[in-house]
């Protein structure tokens, strides 16, 4: 078969997609892979046809967190984006469909995916790392955990879904009549096939889902070590304990100084690897004791680490736990509070930190609870049983039966 896969979104979106398709090629399929340029590393690396899609996530969002409306501006900037440049995604999408016999869908291209698969009478596959399919388990992860009577867990994925389509059908309805000369819809596509790049360890069993709706375990690396680290990160690592890795990967429009000196000042001297991400480096000078990495890949990195303080996101979660250690989550937006929640009832991490309320003792309480040793054991048994799942090759096998029906 050959497959369109789309997404757009920052590298945890992109990643886990690239190692999907690499699993599809390597299953005999043709596969290309549109996304976020700045993304497409993974891919490159993995051997798999790719196409940057128009737009520069860092640039513009970088600019907007200047103007000081801080995580706010970040988050409504990235659909901004999308928004902006919904016609160029429809017309390069539906150019690549050419010749396809499905196509993959998801991050904020999603609905042109839809659209382009609407157009092309080619069946279509919704891909995800965050669910957002309606459950009574557990509200929408968009939505503060815990805040959602029970009664109403389905209901808050109907609200969600709706507001994120009123955001962007009028774009989506100008680029389906002005680039496909398609009418416009008027609601959400329905009955449409999901499968989630999801550990089941990590979600809760869900009986109220449709059956072709399937968490398949994370999209990641079978063999991590193919990677090496640089002889200057090799020499620091074999330079004492295992560190804390210290990251917020593509959060933006907190006050870095602030965040920076008071989880440091929690770590009180312990060995840290931090990845500036989009933040950048603070201006404040770095002690001897912190080692300053580029773009890591998690699952090669992570089981070299004693501890993971990170901002909750799918991927650098779902990695962290694989790697059997424990976790800090400091979530800034969107699921990332939904993905802290679910370290702290699994007891690999303490309840999420706040950017906004760095009191010192409530960092070492977390920072103690964190490294106990049954938090350790907990992590470590965690990581155990996330090993033995492989998502992209189930994910695979869900696609292929899906597309023989």
């Amino acid at each position: 078969m050959k497959l369109l896969a789309l997404t757009y979104g920052t590298e945890g979106d992109t990643r886990p997609l690239s190692m999907l398709c690499r699993g599809l090629i390597d299953a005999g399929h043709e596969v290309i892979l549109l996304a976020y340029a700045g993304t497409l590393g993974s891919a490159q690396a993995l051997g798999v046809p790719h196409q940057g899609l128009e737009g520069d996530i860092q640039s513009e969002v970088t600019a907007l967190v200047a103007s000081g409306n801080g995580i706010r501006a970040a988050s409504s900037g990235l659909a901004g984006i999308a928004m902006r440049h919904t016609a160029s995604w429809m017309r390069q999408a539906n150019n690549a469909a050419e010749g396809c016999d499905a196509v993959l869908s998801g991050g904020l291209a999603a609905f042109i995916g839809m659209s382009v698969a609407e157009h092309r009478q080619l069946p279509l596959i919704g891909t995800g790392m965050i669910p957002i399919t309606p459950t009574r388990a557990f509200a929408s992860s968009f939505l503060p955990p815990n805040h959602v009577p029970s009664l109403l867990n389905r209901l808050s994925y109907h609200l969600v879904n709706q507001l994120i389509w009123r955001q962007f059908r009028r774009p989506i309805n100008q680029a389906r009549t002005q680039v496909l000369g398609m009418p416009p819809r008027h609601s959400l596509w329905r009955d449409v096939p999901m499968l989630y790049g999801i550990s089941p360890c990590l979600l809760p069993a869900i009986t109220d889902w449709p059956s072709n709706h399937h968490v398949c375990g994370q999209w990641r690396a079978q063999d991590a070590q193919t990677w090496s680290p640089s002889p200057a990160l090799q020499a620091f690592l074999d330079a004492g304990e295992r560190p804390v890795y210290l990251g917020f990967g593509s959060m933006m429009g907190f006050d870095r100084e602030v965040v920076l000196a008071g989880l440091l000042k929690m770590l009180d001297g312990r060995r840290v690897l931090l990845f500036p991400g989009w933040a950048g480096l603070p201006k404040q000078p770095l002690p001897a004791n912190v080692h300053v990495i580029g773009n890591t890949p998690h699952e090669a990195l992570f089981p070299r680490t004693s501890l993971v303080i990170h901002h909750g996101g799918s991927g650098t979660t779902h990695s962290a736990c694989c790697a059997g250690v424990p976790s800090l989550v400091m979530p800034f937006a969107a699921d990332q509070f939904f993905w802290a929640d679910r370290l702290q009832k699994l007891g690999v991490a303490p309840a999420a930190l706040s950017a906004k309320r760095l009191q010192h003792g409530e960092l070492v309480a977390a920072l103690a609870f964190a490294e106990q040793a049954q938090t350790r054991a907990r992590a470590a048994a965690l990581g155990r049983q996330m090993m033995s799942e492989d998502g992209v090759i189930n994910a695979v096998r869900h696609i292929e039966t899906l597309l023989r029906h």
